[in-house]
């Protein structure tokens, strides 16, 4: 027999309430190695962001005047998620960014009101955090066969899907804050030939999923134009002319931007085109609505 419903408030949210909250921006900032990933800290302000340093490549920021946490293992990355994403309800006590989980963490960092200054928290890098969490994994009861007490990698990399993504949401459910995760793109073939890009994050599930959690994901690469000199700028669009990966929610941003993280925000927070102008339902002239054959049928 199911349980009788507990009280719970249920409060419709009107439009303007809607319109007058402050939302921050989550994305993924990935590019190629060396192309300057981490070095766009540099365009944020540095009162306002929390540099989360997961990767020790702070050599490429060396001097900027923001404040820093080094984060060199799981448990730490987890405590902080949950200090600054703040206690979700939907987890029992005894689970990972729970009321009890946060409440702990309270104890041992401070009141989480020490947060309040930043608007913007970089994290460098997803990459890394995955890396992190595999080796966390594979130390765990759950990783270890019941018949063989050897380690089951299926069972470890099902564990690490499940705490990387558990980790994403809750960044991405912090409200007010701007959360940036850096991570590095691979090129790669396929089984005939044909190269593609993809995140280079520990297990399959995290990458699959990741794009569908986060409002942004952006590509830092260079350009090489017909004539003039090669230079480095944002893709920010899915349809796109380079195969590669990218995203906006915010359906303000053109499929090539400068290459400053701290305007591309500036312009994801101004005003958004007309309906009309941002979504087109119609076929573009010379479309055939009706083909012969469909491809992949």
């Amino acid at each position: 027999m199911s349980p009788p419903f507990s009280k719970a408030s249920l409060r419709i949210i009107t439009a303007d309430e809607r319109l007058r909250e402050t939302r921050g921006i989550k994305g993924v900032l990935t590019g190629t190695s060396g192309i300057g990933k981490t070095t766009q800290l540099l365009t944020l302000d540095p009162q306002r962001t929390m540099f989360v340093n997961l990767e020790a490549g702070e050599l490429a920021v060396q001097g900027w005047p923001g404040d820093e946490v080094r984060v060199r293992d799981w448990e730490l990355a987890r405590d902080l998620a949950a200090w600054i994403g703040g206690p979700n309800p939907a987890m029992r006590d005894g689970q990972s960014y729970g009321q009890a989980h946060y409440a702990r963490v309270c104890a041992a960092f401070g009141p989480a009101s020490q947060l309040d200054k930043y608007e913007t928290v970089f994290v460098d890098s997803i990459s890394v955090a995955s890396r992190i969490c595999l080796q966390w994994c594979k130390g765990q009861p759950q990783a270890q066969s019941d018949r063989t007490g050897k380690p089951d990698m299926r069972a470890t990399y099902g564990l690490l899907g499940q705490e990387m993504i558990g980790w994403l949401t809750h960044l991405q459910h912090t409200p007010a804050k701007n959360i940036w995760l850096v991570g590095l793109l691979d090129r790669k073939l396929d089984d005939f030939g044909k190269p593609f890009f993809s995140l280079q994050i520990e297990g399959s599930k995290t990458g699959l999923e990741l794009p569908g959690i986060v409002d942004e994901v952006i590509t830092l690469t260079e350009l090489r134009p017909e004539k003039g000199e090669a230079f480095r700028a944002f893709i920010c669009t899915t349809i796109n002319d380079f195969g590669l990966p990218a995203k906006d929610r915010s359906g303000r941003l053109s499929m090539i931007e400068p290459a400053h993280l701290g305007r591309l925000m500036t312009k994801i927070r101004g005003p958004r085109p007309d309906s009309h102008q941002r979504l087109s339902f119609d076929l573009p002239a010379g479309a055939n609505p009706n083909p012969t054959t469909t491809q992949g049928a």
